[in-house]
């Protein structure tokens, strides 16, 4: 059964002519380049932010999207084998796995993980979300025994990791380097950016999806427009790795 995602418009008095699913590491940044791309072009878009695996089962459903941007390039991949994109996924930027608290007196630091006072470790599904799969990858590397298990909590998507870290339900958190250059957050919160060498390179796609019932002109359109300086530029400024 298809399940309607929210849209949220750039403009709200805008007509969507252009709808984009985008993985939730992207919450921050999709808005500005959206804004960016509609102040260069004229063409008013939506978006819908959710982890990569649940936007691409809803995109294999049926859902009426014109553009995915993923957290990786797994899921646009598999779209473009199933026929249902434009082209392969190109990868238009990699992001950053950071170890984050909003907790005055814990340090945002791997082996504060298996201190007590550490009750609750929140990360991303690794089944559906990259940047909870990176987090597994970590704690893989650095919790052999497995000791770690019963602290950790489990967010559908980045959106909710972050929830779980403002909230308080979790001490610390995985999440991705986007989300703390949000105004509203980067000044109430700690984090540390973890050494590359302890997860695969979390490099993201896009692709151009053929279920849209309109010529994909804005699609193709938005997606050059990431490749262009002045978006490169924004995803910089939002802590991605340009490709």
């Amino acid at each position: 059964m298809l399940v309607l995602l929210v849209l949220f418009s750039c403009r709200s008095h805008s007509t969507p002519s252009l709808r984009i699913a985008a993985a939730a590491n992207m919450q921050y940044a999709i808005k500005a380049l959206s804004l960016a791309f509609e102040k260069k072009t004229g063409i008013p878009c939506s978006y819908a932010l959710a982890s990569s695996g649940k936007l691409t089962a809803q995109i294999t459903e049926g859902a009426p999207f014109d553009l995915f941007l993923s957290a990786d390039l797994k899921y646009p991949q598999a779209l473009y084998k199933a026929g249902l994109t434009n082209g392969p996924p190109k990868i238009y930027a990699y992001g950053e796995l950071i170890l984050w608290t909003k907790q005055p007196h814990i340090r945002p630091k791997l082996d504060e993980l298996f201190r007590e006072k550490v009750r609750h470790i929140a990360l991303a599904n690794p089944k559906t979300a990259p940047y909870g799969k990176a987090a597994r990858e970590v704690l893989e590397k650095i919790d052999t025994a497995n000791r770690l298990a019963p602290k950790l909590i489990y967010g559908e998507s980045i959106s909710q990791v972050n929830h779980f870290i403002l909230s308080g339900n979790a001490q610390l958190g995985f999440t991705a380097k986007s989300i703390i250059y949000a105004p509203e957050i980067k000044q109430q919160t700690k984090w540390t950016a973890l050494d590359d060498s302890l997860y695969t390179p979390i490099a993201q796609g896009v692709v151009v999806l053929k279920g849209s019932s309109k010529p994909s002109k804005e699609a193709l359109l938005f997606r050059d427009f990431l490749f262009s300086t002045e978006a490169q530029k924004i995803l910089h400024n939002f802590g991605y790795r340009p490709q």
